[in-house]
């Protein structure tokens, strides 16, 4: 399966999640930068309030885009067992590095929520989405770190991933929506024909449109149900 962009991938998941639509207690939570357009489309399909959960890839050293695992915004740092064993490395080995990344996490927390909390996930019912896994290090790091902030449910909406790392996060969450999952797997763009890179900018763009039209839906339906009967 090969996605138009990430707009449509977001539509198909709606498709599949749409039982959720103005579901009372849900959230819809964007993995930056990728996973935000996709969950922007999410939030127009479905009625549902989003933000983001930052995460940061820890990449190797002599390969940055190589995931060593990732640390979550609230803290929570996930080491891939297999990534750290292939270099040799400890917790330790890598403690810079997560520093470092939470320099950017923290630089990312003032610009896209401008002074706003990270929303309280409590009794709610999370869904997580991402424009596509491949190793799932930023993946699994937000689900450890969301966990700890004890949501009703945890779903996970991921458009194409690789069949293991997919049986991964089913047992992770207590949903996974997954649209396609391709053998081989090469890398998730391969599975877009437009995969063009998401700014900080349009970060907080699809933030403020997804809150603007939520308000405006909202106000729409309290008119139609005040409004006395033709």
């Amino acid at each position: 399966m090969t996605f138009k962009n990430r707009e449509e991938a977001g539509r198909r998941l709606v498709e599949r999640l749409i039982q959720y639509r103005d579901h009372s207690t849900a959230i819809i939570l964007a993995l930056p930068r990728g996973g935000v357009a996709v969950g922007y489309q999410l939030s127009l399909g479905l009625h549902l309030p989003m933000d983001v959960f930052i995460t940061r890839k820890l990449g190797a050293p002599d390969n940055p885009e190589y995931a060593l695992g990732a640390v979550g915004e609230t803290g929570t740092v996930y080491l891939n067992p297999e990534a750290m064993r292939a270099y040799g490395l400890s917790r330790s080995d890598v403690e810079e590095v997560v520093q470092v990344q939470q320099r950017e996490i923290a630089r990312r927390q003032d610009l896209y929520r401008q002074g706003r909390q990270l929303p309280r996930l409590t009794d709610h019912t999370v869904i997580l989405v991402d424009d596509g896994i491949a190793t799932g290090s930023t993946f699994f790091a937000a689900v450890q770190s969301i966990r700890h902030l004890k949501p009703l449910r945890l779903i996970g909406a991921i458009p194409v991933g690789p069949v293991e790392t997919i049986r991964e996060a089913c047992m992770q969450v207590d949903e996974l929506i997954v649209l396609a999952t391709p053998d081989p797997f090469w890398a998730v763009g391969n599975h877009y024909i437009d995969f063009g890179q998401v700014s900080d900018h349009d970060v907080v763009a699809y933030l403020n449109l997804a809150e603007e039209s939520l308000l405006g839906w909202r106000e729409r339906s309290r008119s139609s149900t005040a409004s006395p009967p033709q």
